[in-house]
């Protein structure tokens, strides 16, 4: 069963952040739904497409750790930078966008610091996709 497309002002959290961000989609292959440039999976650029989260609380993060130990044990957020290693899965099954799996709700992306981000807006509310 398909779900809500995602579009450029899709809102996103990762399970370590501190605070949501909204995802930006860039319109390089001019598809619009509800007036928004759509987003395919392989939007996945950190800082292009997906912003900071506020402050990262996960241990797997090398800033955090090390702040941590700093702290004498006491857990020390640092700023969120997301690696993401992987594109958004799962895909569209059967819609493409230049070339590339649309971006459907729900979908996440996993962050090489041991966070899920996931979609809880996803922008467009009228369209879904298979």
């Amino acid at each position: 069963m398909g779900g809500p497309n995602v579009v450029g002002t899709a809102t996103l959290t990762c399970i370590w952040g501190a605070a949501p961000s909204t995802m930006t989609v860039l319109p390089t292959a001019r598809v619009m739904i509800e007036g928004q440039p759509a987003a395919t999976i392989m939007d996945n650029l950190p800082l292009v497409n997906i912003p900071p989260f506020g402050m990262c609380s996960s241990m797997s993060n090398p800033t955090v750790a090390a702040a941590t130990a700093a702290a004498l044990g006491v857990l020390t957020p640092m700023p969120c930078v997301p690696m993401l290693p992987a594109p958004w899965a799962p895909g569209s099954s059967t819609t493409m966008i230049g070339g590339k799996p649309a971006l459907t709700n729900p979908a996440t992306c996993n962050c090489a610091w041991g966070g899920v981000i996931t979609v809880t807006m996803p922008g467009a509310v009228k369209t879904i996709t298979n």
